[in-house]
């Protein structure tokens, strides 16, 4: 399948990447169970690349350099679709994940597998099952 994002050249004019010194917030989803997988951040550099390769490609906050997700273990994120939202400073990329399928580096399909207490007693999922 092809993914369905537009060319480099439209693409990063439409996208805002002043409000975040640069970059904007990018969600990975998995395309078939609509599970979030991560988030990660985008510059104008790590954008076109991902337009143009069709995997997700990230700005490393930390060493300050592009990497590709999966790019050492395997389970790269392959773009099935991409959007923004209405303000253009958040991306969107519906991804098959290549691999394993583990795509946070704990070993996990998600990143997101942590509750937090919404009080004193009760976290997320407790409130959920009441």
């Amino acid at each position: 399948m092809t993914a369905s994002v537009s060319s480099p050249e439209s693409g990063v004019a439409g996208i805002d990447f002043t409000k975040l010194d640069g970059l904007v917030p990018g969600i990975v989803q998995d395309a078939a169970t609509g599970e979030l997988l991560m988030v990660g951040f985008l510059n104008q550099e790590s954008y076109r690349k991902t337009l143009e390769s069709g995997y997700v490609t990230f700005w490393s906050r930390t060493r300050r350099k592009l990497w590709m997700k999966g790019e050492t273990s395997g389970n790269r994120l392959r773009i099935v679709e991409a959007r923004t939202d209405c303000d253009q400073d958040t991306l969107l990329f519906r991804v098959v994940v290549e691999g394993d399928g583990l795509v946070c580096h704990e070993g996990t399909v998600s990143c997101f597998t942590r509750p937090i207490a919404l009080n004193a007693t009760q976290t997320v999922g407790d409130k959920e099952k009441a």
